[in-house]
């Protein structure tokens, strides 16, 4: 169990890294710092609510039209 969690994270942080656009470079962090995954989170998160503001922004204004 301890192997299959243990690999669990790994696999996370490695698909980490291509998933996030680089808004901070986190690149001044050793990969196995704190530091360095609470940047890569941060990156994340913004990168996730931008995307979401793109999409659903459009979904209103579709909403919108139909109801005229």
């Amino acid at each position: 169990m301890k192997k299959i969690f243990i690999s669990f994270i790994f696999l996370n942080i490695f698909t980490l890294n291509s998933y996030t656009a680089e808004i901070k470079d986190c690149s001044e962090y050793s990969k196995l710092n704190p530091k360095y995954l609470a940047c890569k989170a941060t990156n994340l998160a913004k990168d996730t609510i931008k995307y979401q503001n793109e999409q659903w922004s459009g979904s209103k204004k579709d909403k919108k039209n139909k109801k005229d």
